[in-house]
């Protein structure tokens, strides 16, 4: 349930980054508002049901692919504070995702494989998997992630992690769990 969650979350952010400041400003707890950034990270901070969610989250540095037109694309690392559900890493590409493909992340060498994706999002199928992204997203320099659109285009997007510890680091006080 949570990984759909997720889904609705990335596209909402994807789809509506530049309206966070409007949302803002009309202060409604429903719309993630950023409350810090760290390096190429922010730290965002909404309310779901009456509960806690935070994110942190990045956009690509350097984009490879033969596309004429994509979307925003961003990577996620998110809490819930309602079920202490964290860690949940998750990918939004900016285009629809080949039905059954999978997503190859790589930090600093180690390779990592999403095996679920879903319109234009990918993420892990279990909970170990989230938690080593995590760790090594935290410890890490750089971050490349593969995917495949619908149409067949590979896409390779590079992430600086520069200040993803801290990041990381704002997540967990932001959220206590």
């Amino acid at each position: 349930m949570k990984k759909l969650i997720c889904f609705a979350v990335s596209l909402m952010v994807t789809l509506s980054i530049a309206a966070f400041s409007d949302a803002q400003a009309a202060g409604d707890p429903s719309i993630p508002r950023q409350v810090s950034v760290h390096g190429n990270w922010g730290l965002y901070v909404y309310q779901d049901n009456g509960h806690k969610v935070c994110f942190i989250t990045s956009k690509p540095t350097k984009s490879k692919g033969k596309y004429t037109k994509r979307g925003n694309v961003h990577t996620f690392i998110t809490h819930w504070t309602e079920d202490s559900t964290k860690n949940v890493f998750n990918v939004a590409t900016g285009y629809p995702y080949k039905t059954g493909s999978m997503v190859t992340v790589k930090i600093d060498g180690k390779k990592y494989t999403l095996a679920t994706t879903k319109g234009e999002t990918a993420w892990a199928d279990d909970q170990s998997t989230d938690n080593a992204l995590a760790g090594a997203i935290q410890k890490g320099s750089n971050m490349v992630i593969q995917g495949t659109s619908q149409r067949g285009t590979l896409t390779t997007d590079t992430y600086s992690l520069k200040g993803s510890g801290a990041a990381y680091k704002a997540l967990e006080a932001a959220c206590k769990i």
